[in-house]
């Protein structure tokens, strides 16, 4: 599971006031919930791209903090769907992903991968017996 923050100034219910109906625009029915980390995020266990196998997305609730969008894109392997013919469906999935997150949070792909960047670096940093 991943989580993605918001940018600075924005709150995810201000962006997504409805986020069971968002996923279901960009990925397909939802099926049911799932928690994680005491949230109860959306499970997609039939998405309309063949590429993925099973999607689970949400708000990430924090108490004094702001939420987070947390996502788990669990795909097929690329070889099963090339070999049904539908390699076009990799490229709209990559899109559908990027056009979600980026709704969701505010910030492009770029400026979500170097706040990934940044967290993992601050990670590193901070000693795990303090």
């Amino acid at each position: 599971m991943r989580e993605y923050k918001m940018r600075r100034g924005e709150h995810l219910e201000e962006r997504v006031p409805d986020m069971k109906a968002k996923i279901e625009d960009f990925f397909g029915e939802v099926s049911g919930t799932e928690e994680y980390k005491g949230s109860d995020l959306y499970v997609v266990e039939d998405p309309d791209n063949p590429v993925f196998d099973r999607i689970t997305a949400g708000t990430v609730e924090y108490d004094g903090k702001k939420d987070k969008l947390g996502v788990d894109f669990v795909e097929r392997p690329a070889e099963d769907v090339i070999a049904e013919g539908k390699a076009d469906a990799a490229a709209d999935a990559v899109d559908a992903k990027n056009d979600f997150l980026e709704e969701c949070t505010g910030r492009d792909a770029k400026s979500r991968r170097d706040s990934m960047k940044r967290s993992v670096e601050d990670d590193a940093e901070t000693p795990d017996n303090v």
